[in-house]
């Protein structure tokens, strides 16, 4: 989704409304817990790691019912199995934190196994007037009439995730464009947004063979305009790759080694994506404006301190701000790469940081949020803690904090 396509009052996909955390939303509280700022908190039915999307006056969720969930092991990973899922969406009201609907879009016996970090319902939605659109990766892709919660049209496209889905639907004009990078197979498809039929379908470039399943990835598309085109940037095992969104065709790519598992949404800025690569742990400035295999011609620079698995960056002014999977936050210089500065936040992170109010916010495993001063010092200003464990990417709108956790959806806001 384009910034010149949602209002700067909505919080319409995963990462707000230009995909970057970055929040316009102004006298925050700063601190809060169960008894205080609470404005209301609404048990969720299910469990789900999707963010909240918010249009006008609702708030939108994915979530799965699971049957009999176990936990096992597939080879290295620790996984979650369950003998039947549904999957849906639930719509609140933004005031009051009523529930409105819950629906359920698929049902599925003996799924794919998930990560025990992951979940059935991760991808987060992406709203516009009048429209949801919900992706749960090989399970299923619907898209929803906002107001009843009716399902308008239902796709599948198949994929072996491993261990879960994790990259978020986004849109493009008339197009819903999806990331499938599963162990057999890696491309990205555009359905049509109003008729969920396929446009069309590009292929990964191609993966040393004997790597055997480390060509899965997670992450989330971005949008870039540069040189004049429209871009659609995304990081996929090994490769970093920008596509004409309309047809599919490829721009440019980059190899950025064997990373895979990449799960961050990239960054655009300063005439400059900022891509993490996954298991290598690096961190890329890269210019967009070229044409081919531009590794060796357009990388700016590289980082390789505490760069995370999971938490996306956070761009603020010329500062690039990194969230390792332990919780260490690291300040960049966005033009160098100089590291700047660090600090602990005590406990491993999944959610990315938010940027709102002048103030930046790191949410851990645990529910607990960091509040801190932007800048190489980065100042300690609060911690607050909420029941239960968090992986979900707040948001931020007016006055509030949306925050999920594994059971709840907080509405915090100063009384």
């Amino acid at each position: 989704m384009t910034a010149a396509t949602v209002a700067a009052e909505d919080w319409p996909q995963f990462r707000g409304p230009n995909g970057d955390g970055v929040s316009t939303a102004k006298n925050l509280p700063l601190t809060w817990s169960e008894t205080t700022n609470v404005v209301w908190k609404t048990a969720i039915p299910g469990r789900g790691r999707s963010s909240p999307v918010i249009l006008g006056n609702r708030v939108w969720l994915t979530t799965a019912i699971e049957t009999n969930p176990r936990k096992e092991r597939v080879g290295p990973d620790p996984v979650t199995i369950v003998d039947r899922v549904e999957l849906g969406v639930v719509c609140l009201d933004r005031a009051t934190g009523k529930q409105l609907y819950h629906v359920t879009l698929f049902r599925a016996d003996n799924p794919q196994p998930v990560h025990q970090l992951n979940s059935y319902a991760t991808p987060t939605p992406v709203a516009e007037p009048g429209r949801l659109y919900c992706d749960f990766g090989a399970s299923g892709t619907a898209c929803l009439d906002a107001e009843t919660g009716k399902a308008l049209w239902q796709r599948q496209l198949k994929i072996d995730h491993q261990v879960g889905p994790g990259s978020s639907p986004t849109l493009y004009k008339n197009l819903l464009i999806l990331m499938r990078d599963g162990r057999d197979e890696q491309y990205v498809a555009a359905l049509d947004k109003y008729t969920g039929k396929p446009v069309w379908r590009t292929d990964r470039p191609p993966i040393i063979a004997h790597i055997g399943n480390l060509k899965k990835s997670f992450s989330t598309p971005v949008f870039v305009e540069s040189g004049g085109r429209t871009q659609v940037v995304m990081v996929c095992a090994h490769w970093i790759v920008s596509l004409d969104p309309m047809t599919g065709r490829e721009l440019w790519r980059v190899k950025h080694g064997t990373g895979f598992s990449v799960a961050p949404r990239p960054l655009v800025g300063h005439g400059m994506v900022y891509c993490c690569t996954g298991m290598t742990r690096q961190l890329w400035a890269i210019r967009p404006d070229g044409q081919g295999d531009v590794t060796d011609t357009h990388v700016a620079w590289k980082a390789a301190s505490q760069i995370p698995m999971m938490p996306s960056p956070l761009l603020v002014g010329r500062e690039i701000y990194t969230l390792s999977d332990q919780g260490i936050v690291t300040c960049y210089d966005a033009l160098t790469g100089q590291e700047l500065g660090r600090r602990s936040t005590g406990g491993p992170c999944a959610a990315s940081p938010l940027y709102a109010d002048g103030r930046i916010y790191i949410i851990n495993q645990k529910g607990e949020t960091t509040v801190l001063k932007p800048g190489k010092d980065l100042e300690k200003l609060a911690e607050n803690v909420l029941d239960g464990a968090a992986f979900a990417s707040p948001a931020a709108l007016g006055h509030a904090l949306y925050i999920r956790t594994d059971t709840h959806l907080y509405c915090v806001a100063p009384k």
